[in-house]
């Protein structure tokens, strides 16, 4: 101890030196993006304002999406969240991984309808009311996915929309990304299963969206 100690003084600059090394060291490592997702590195964006159709689906959520309204009515109204409720109540006790499939089971039962369709547009994002009612297509399954989650509390950093390339159809999709007990897992309407995304390997990750802010992915190398 003591000629550590005297070393110590001795070498006063080799100290610093080694304080400044590892400062500089920890700086460039938080400015590099992380791998995670599919394997692909992600750059955290704050401006969440710039995913302009998930900013408004988030408004007219917080408008919409509450269990009020004529259930009789056949034009779709609040109170058809009422099924919904009771269905995350039903499964509100069960062990996480329960409730996990069991969310990606509710949701998949829905109908998929394209946007064109629903809404004579090529791209909406429905709020949860509205795909409960009348369906829709992939980004509103993993949005509707999303709101249950935070319905049971789950923390909603932990949660994400991902939209992607399927590179086996050759088509854009969306789903939701879990990280849940050091994995990131899969809800996914296109699979009965949650599984983890490493397990996955036609999916290439574009950019990925929650409440608080949005990510985008680039190849690993």
């Amino acid at each position: 101890m003591a000629s550590n100690a005297h070393r110590a003084k001795k070498h006063p600059y080799l100290n610093r030196s080694t304080a400044l090394l590892a400062l500089v060291l920890l700086f460039f490592t938080q400015l590099l993006p992380a791998k995670a997702l599919f394997g692909y590195s992600e750059t955290k964006q704050d401006k969440l304002e710039a995913v302009t159709h998930w900013v408004q689906l988030l408004i007219r959520h917080i408008k919409e999406d509450t269990p009020e309204g004529n259930c009789s009515s056949r034009e779709f109204n609040r109170c058809h969240l009422n099924n919904w409720m009771i269905f995350i109540d039903q499964i509100r006790s069960l062990p996480k991984h329960q409730q996990i499939t069991a969310i990606n089971q509710y949701a998949n039962k829905k109908e998929y309808v394209i946007d064109l369709e629903n809404y004579a547009t090529p791209d909406y994002w429905a709020i949860v009311k509205e795909f409960l009612f009348q369906g829709g297509d992939c980004e509103d399954y993993a949005i509707t996915k999303l709101f249950t989650m935070r319905e049971l509390g789950y923390d909603i950093e932990m949660a994400r929309i991902v939209v992607l390339q399927d590179t086996n159809l050759n088509i854009p999709h969306a789903v939701l990304a879990l990280y849940v007990d050091g994995d990131i897992l899969i809800l996914d309407n296109q699979l009965q299963t949650v599984v983890s995304h490493s397990s996955i390997a036609h999916y290439i990750p574009l950019y990925a969206v929650n409440e608080n802010a949005w990510w985008i992915y680039t190849p690993p190398y």
